[in-house]
């Protein structure tokens, strides 16, 4: 069994105990998330479409890690005019471990 959850923008396929990184969500270590935000659901050959989520569907997770994602440069110039501009980012996420699927 396995659904296609959307949170942050971002759609994942997830089945029963992945462990899927997404956008950072409140909570601390060891808080349980629920995300409601369900496209599809599949079990053994039955596919549920929701229009555009599934009424009633859930998963649970539990949250394993906060942390930040590795450092990105961003780098701008413009050529003969000495304009450098140099930027790093980390991205926040959020380490979640599904514990249960409920559709």
């Amino acid at each position: 069994m396995y659904v296609i959850v959307q949170t942050g923008g971002k759609q994942y396929r997830v089945g029963l105990g992945d462990v899927i990184r997404v956008e950072k969500l409140p909570g601390e270590v060891g808080d349980t998330v629920a995300l409601d935000k369900i496209l599809l659901a599949a079990t053994e050959g039955n596919v549920q479409i929701g229009q555009p989520y599934l009424a009633g569907a859930q998963i649970t997770g539990q949250i394993l890690r906060q942390g930040k994602a590795k450092k990105i440069l961003v780098f701008k110039k413009k050529r003969r005019k000495n304009y450098r501009r140099l930027r790093g980012h980390r991205q926040p996420y959020t380490a979640l471990q599904i514990k249960e699927i409920q559709v």
